[in-house]
């Protein structure tokens, strides 16, 4: 049986404005990393089991939870 994971693609895209390229690259990378692409590329280039990688999307869900619940206490 296949698994098939479905990655929506958007386009990335970022203005440049009088000529300012590293201005613009400084966005540019700073909106990749934002959109995940490094890390999904790094995890990528190497095989992952599959024990290592339900662990490693624990430790995240986790880390989200006590990032929303330390977002929440200061609202």
């Amino acid at each position: 049986m296949e698994r098939r994971e479905w990655i929506s693609l958007k386009a990335i895209e970022v203005r440049v404005l009088d000529n300012d390229i590293e201005k613009a690259m400084r966005i540019l990378k700073k909106k990749i990393q934002n959109d995940g692409l490094f890390k999904r590329l790094k995890l990528k280039k190497n095989y992952e089991k599959p024990s290592e990688c339900k662990r490693r999307k624990q430790r995240e869900s986790l880390r989200r939870q006590r990032i929303a619940a330390s977002k929440s206490r200061f609202r």
